[in-house]
């Protein structure tokens, strides 16, 4: 049987196969509301076969946005657009849907990437915002000086995490992944680099950490037992002096600790130093690393594209999951093509179910739940 398309509990949510689609930022909100791109981009990714949907990073309150056209979970209106969205999606598809909640922290207030100046901070745009940090300290030099929060800031953010959450959980989304990678607020908060606090936030270990534990204890606390509660880190900054796989295996096990449900391991996107020698599996050792020290599932990230090279990684015990974003937009019907060339089978909706080739039917099987 094949390890890629085995089932696999993160914690109560029981998925049918370990093929998980990672949050990819779509750039297309107004006001941090889905709108009709989201049920489209959903609605692809939902009929993919995969055993998890997880949406895109979701800012927990506007200042908290990468781009002014982030998705956001933080009031009413911003609520009620995503119940809409996800309702079309959920009408077709039984493919449990997660959210990722997130502070973009200094690294908000942006552009979209592909709009004049690609990503550059609104500094000065009416678009634009104050920034926040751990510390006063820039991304880099072209970006505005960010404002470090005090004990109330730090407060608002704990809250404001515990209240999307909330959202979430009313939502009737299945699972919440905290984001605390790729140079974001919580991984800021982690970095000695980006963190030169000398109050009970910063300076050791502990203390760096101790935001981030607040965040995934309000989250947890926020909702049912029967939401799966996650969290994504950079296992490394790649840059000396940094956040290291050492210090993520200190946090990993605090984490498991606290009855994390899965950890989605990522690295990078804290400061423009950093060296990444990028390739297929590049981030997999990190997985790995932290698996030998949890109970929890860990799921790896990362130029896994290729169906031989993920049930690899699942067959060597180097992750007990792979996440995949990239490679589900250019192919959005990776999983079926997996399990045709791993001989299992993926799940489809009776719609699509005649679309595998001749001599392959027996690869696709009806979707529980799917509307017919």
């Amino acid at each position: 049987m094949s390890h890629l398309l085995a089932p696999l509990a993160l914690g109560p949510l029981q998925l049918s196969n370990r093929i998980v689609v990672a949050p990819m930022c779509q750039y297309s909100s107004v006001d941090g509301e889905a709108n009709d791109w989201h049920v489209q981009h959903w609605g692809t990714l939902s009929q993919s076969g995969a055993g998890l949907l997880i949406t895109e990073a979701t800012a927990v309150e506007p200042a908290g946005r990468i781009s002014w056209a982030d998705l956001g979970l933080y009031d009413d209106a911003t609520e009620a657009a995503f119940a809409r969205a996800l309702a079309s999606v959920r009408r077709w598809s039984p493919m449990p849907v997660g959210v990722q909640l997130a502070h973009a922290g200094r690294k908000a207030s942006t552009l979209k990437p592909w709009e004049a100046g690609g990503g550059a901070i609104l500094d000065g745009d009416a678009r634009g915002w104050d920034v926040v940090a751990p510390s006063a300290i820039p991304y880099n030099a072209a970006s505005p000086l960010p404002r470090a929060l005090d004990q109330a800031g730090i407060d608002a953010v704990v809250a404001a995490f515990a209240e999307a959450a909330r959202r979430a959980a009313r939502l009737g989304l299945d699972l919440i992944e905290v984001h605390a990678a790729h140079g974001y607020l919580l991984h800021q908060f982690l970095s000695p680099l980006s963190n030169q606090r000398d109050d009970a936030y910063g300076g050791s270990l502990e203390n760096r950490m101790r935001l981030v534990l607040a965040v995934f204890d309000a989250v947890k606390a926020a909702v049912p037992a029967s939401m799966s509660v996650g969290i994504r880190i950079s296992a490394s900054d790649w840059v000396e002096g940094g956040w290291d796989l050492a210090q993520s295996l200190v946090l990993a096990r605090a984490l498991d600790a606290r009855g994390c449900h899965f950890i989605h391991v990522s690295s990078g996107g804290l400061h423009p130093a950093q060296q990444i020698a990028i390739g297929p599996g590049y981030q997999l050792h990190f997985a790995e690393a932290i698996k030998r020290e949890v109970a929890m599932p860990v799921v790896a990230v990362g130029l896994i594209t290729e169906p031989a090279q993920a049930e690899a990684v699942l067959a060597d015990g180097q992750a007990d999951a792979v996440a995949l974003a990239r490679a589900l937009l250019w192919d959005p019907r990776w999983p079926w093509h997996a399990a045709a060339a791993l001989g299992a089978q993926a799940s489809a909706s009776p719609q699509y179910l005649r679309g595998a080739p001749h001599g392959a039917s027996r690869m696709l099987v009806p979707a529980t739940g799917s509307a017919g």
